[in-house]
Parts: C-alpha cells; structure tokens; sequence
C-alpha cells in the first residue's frame, strides 16, 4: 500500500505543468534557503528544479524543493522533499517526503512519507506512510498507519495497525490491529486484534481477539477471544471470555464467556425440540436452548382460541432456569411473553392481535439421552396491544415431549 501512495504521487508530479517534479540537487552542491513568489512553475523566484529550501511561499500554484516555513497558493503546491511548518492552499498540496506542522487543502492532501501534524482536506487525504495527529477528510483519508484523530466524511482506511480516535461517516479499516475508540455509521474493520472500542451503526469486525467493547446496531464478529462486551442483536465469537448482550449470541469454543439474549448457543448449549399441548395455545412446538442452568424457548401454537373459532396463531419466547432434582427428574421455571393473532376472528369481535405474559413450573423426566416427558402449570393473562385492558386470564396446563 505504501508503493501505491507513493507511485500515486509521483505520477501526479510527473503532470506537466499541473504538478511539476523538482529535481533533487547534487550531492556537492549546498542547498540554500529563499523566498518562492510563484504565478506559475517557472514564473517564479525560485526555478522549478531550484534545490533551495524555502522558508516562505507565496503564489497561485508553486514548486519547490523544501519547505521549512509558510507557504500559501490560490491553486496548489508541489514540495519534493520534506514540508516543515504551514500550507494552505485552494486545491491540492503534494509532498514527495514528510509532513511535520499544519496543511489545508480544498480538494486533496498526498504525502508520500509520514505525517505529524494537521492534514485537513476537503476530499481525500493520503499519507504513504504514518499519520500521526489530525487527519481530516471530507470523504476519505487513507494512511498506512494512522495514529491520533482521524475523521473521514466517509471512510478511514488505513493498511497497517492504527491508534486513536477514528470516526468515519460511513467504515473505518484497519489493516492489522487497532488500539482506541473506533465509530463509523456503517462498519469497523479490523484485519487482526482490537483493544479498546468499536461503535458502528451495522456492524464491527474484528478477525483477531478483541478486548474492549463492541456495540453495532446488528451484528459484532470477532475471529478469535472476545474478552469483554459484545453488545448488538447479533454477536458471534470463536471464543468468549467476557459477556455477549442480544437477540442472538453465540461462541463456537468453550472459554468463560456469559450470555444475556433471546437465543444463546455454545459448545455447551443442547438444541431440543419441544412438542407440546394444553389449554393456553393448543398445539405447540418450540426449540429449546439449553446450557448448564439457563434455557430459552423459541416457538409458536395453533390455536389460541377454541377449534370450533376460526385459526388463531402464537409465537412465543421463554427464558428460564432448571434445577435437578433426583435421577433422571429436573424442575424449571420460565417467565414468558406470547404474541396472539386472530386473524378473521377478528370480523366476530375478537381484537385482532393481544400479546400475553406467563408464568411456568415445568416437571420433567428424561427417559433416555433422545427423549423427555413433561408436564406443566402455570397462570398467565392476555391484554389488547392498543389499550391498558385485560381479554382473559387463568391457569394453564400443558403436556408434552423433549426430543433430542
């Protein structure tokens, strides 16, 4: 990446007269130090291939070979070797070696070496080699490693390991690891280990271990440990050391990791199939994740009215805990939440969805490793979605079998 910065600036130099290339002087020949008052590469005080440095600059676009002072263009301006203090120009600066101080450009800033300082450019900043500092893009800086605060309108995309402050409108790369505080409004990408924080509006990949904080509004990825906080709808580990919070949450090797969600899987988790029936919904089936303690129950029923009613449907979510108690018997608890419709009951005075809250004690008895009995009480009520107002409540009563 740092050939292709490079090769990129010099290709910009090599342009004729929009960006003339300044030779580099003679190795006998002492380099002096002028004034550059410049309309135009060789409407200048100083030759376009002078090997002088030059500690002020003035002009509508200029070419030097040092700069180690001010200088300011209405167009632009093309340094050879280092740039040491302030430019500011109206559309682009090229700097063959390093920046060190303050550079503002309307359109582009490209840097061939590293930069320490402020680069703020209206479009894109490129820095061949480390940006250390501020480093400000209307729409996208790429560096090879980006140290301090990096701000792109759109994207940060940096080919080496980074540090700092990164905010980018829409991803924030980096190449191997990142150490610092990541925020972008669609992804972080990391290519190897993150330590610290990563915040994007979708998602944040990490292909190494991550230690630190995750929060995405879909999805966290982490190629190997997670030590730390996992916080999205979705989080998927190689392993867990630390805490996953979502909807769905999974690790595929066993560590010490713990899960809050709706759906939790590890290598110690046992899928079951659940078919049951009773007097809440009549016909069931749901699939139970199982850990050591802790399980949860996704699944759904027909019907929730009567046979005689027309079909009325549920889907339903459980989160509970199970004790054993002797043998082959275990005792659980669940608290759950039940979503209703009705359907064309409606068209008979029925609401046409109601959501319900409920309680269980579950008793069941593993006849063999593949298959378990069970049965239920427990008491829950349904109420409409649109109004604080209960429809029915009272006992329930259900049977049914494990499998698997």
């Amino acid at each position: 990446m740092k050939r292709l910065f490079i090769l990129t600036a010099l290709s910009l130099l090599s342009a004729g007269t929009a960006f003339p290339q300044t030779a580099a002087p003679a190795a006998h020949k002492p380099v002096k130090t002028g004034i550059n008052l410049s309309l135009w590469r060789n409407l200048s005080t100083q030759r376009a291939d002078s090997t002088r440095n030059t500690c002020l600059n003035i002009g509508i676009f200029s070419s030097m070979y040092r700069l180690n002072g001010v200088g300011a263009n209405v167009l632009g301006s093309v340094t050879a070797r280092d740039a040491n203090g302030m430019q500011v120009s109206g559309l682009a600066h090229i700097v063959g070696g390093d920046l060190r101080g303050f550079q503002a450009a309307g359109i582009t800033n490209i840097i061939g070496e590293d930069m320490k300082g402020v680069s703020l450019a209206g479009l894109v900043g490129i820095t061949g080699g480390k940006a250390q500092g501020v480093f400000f893009s209307g729409l996208t800086n790429i560096y090879d490693q980006g140290n301090g605060l990096m701000m792109g309108g759109l994207l940060n995309i940096g080919g080496e390991s980074s540090s700092g402050v990164h905010l980018a409108g829409l991803t924030d790369v980096s190449g191997k690891d990142f150490k610092g505080i990541a925020a972008s409004g669609l992804l972080n990408v990391a290519g190897e280990d993150v330590v610290g924080v990563q915040v994007s509006g979708i998602g944040n990949v990490t292909g190494g271990d991550m230690a630190g904080v995750q929060i995405a509004g879909i999805g966290n990825v982490t190629g190997g440990t997670a030590r730390g906080v996992q916080l999205a709808p979705a989080n998927v580990a190689v392993r867990a050391k630390g805490l996953q919070i979502g909807l769905v949450n999974y690790y595929k090797k066993s560590l010490e990791g713990f899960q809050l969600g709706l759906v939790n899987a590890n290598p110690n988790t046992r899928v079951q199939m659940m078919v049951f029936g009773g007097n809440a919904t009549k016909l069931n089936v749901g699939a139970r994740f199982k850990n050591e303690l802790f399980y949860t129950i996704l699944g759904g029923g027909t019907h929730y009215l009567d046979f005689g009613d027309k079909f009325s449907a549920s889907f339903f979510y459980r989160a509970g805990l199970e004790l054993p108690l002797y043998k082959r018997w275990s005792l659980s608890g669940d608290l759950g939440y039940q979503h209703i419709e009705t359907f064309k009951n409606k068209d008979y005075g029925v609401p046409a969805r109601l959501y319900a809250l409920q309680a269980r004690l579950n008793l069941e008895y593993r006849w063999s490793d593949r298959l378990g009995l069970f049965v239920t009480g427990g008491y829950g009520g349904s109420r409409h979605y649109t109004k604080n107002q209960t429809y029915d409540k009272g006992a329930i009563v259900e049977g049914g079998i494990v499998l698997f």
